[in-house]
């Protein structure tokens, strides 16, 4: 079983940074491609990044892109997301999730596995 398990969240000034990890265990790492999710509260969970297993692709989401950056360490076991000229609009629950097979995805229903999140909030 595929677990996942985020860490880096915390309360940050507009304008700072945060990076967030997310640590797998139980599967094959470095076969998943990997997404980053975040729900706001009142909000449906939406997709922030995703890299492919090689991590040779990557795609952002326009909201964030040129702000935020996804990686992997297939080493390491390891996604990042770092978020730089964070916004009070970034405020949200910030989930990893990885898919166990193709390509990577836009799609929540696509990902087979969860990790329990990490709160980000930015004050303004």
């Amino acid at each position: 079983q595929v677990q996942l398990v985020e860490t880096g969240g915390g309360l940050v000034q507009a304008g700072g940074s945060l990076r967030l990890s997310c640590a797998a265990s139980g599967g094959i790492f470095s076969s998943f491609a990997m997404g980053w999710f975040r729900q706001a509260p009142g909000k449906d969970r939406e997709f922030v990044a995703a890299i492919s297993w090689s991590g040779g692709s990557t795609s952002h989401a326009d909201s964030v892109k040129g702000r935020f950056t996804i990686s992997r360490d297939n080493a390491k076991n390891t996604l990042y997301l770092q978020m730089n000229s964070l916004k009070p609009e970034d405020t949200a629950v910030y989930y990893c999730a990885a898919k166990s097979f193709g390509s990577p995805s836009w799609s929540v229903g696509a990902y087979d596995y969860w990790g329990q999140g990490t709160q980000v909030t930015v004050s303004s």
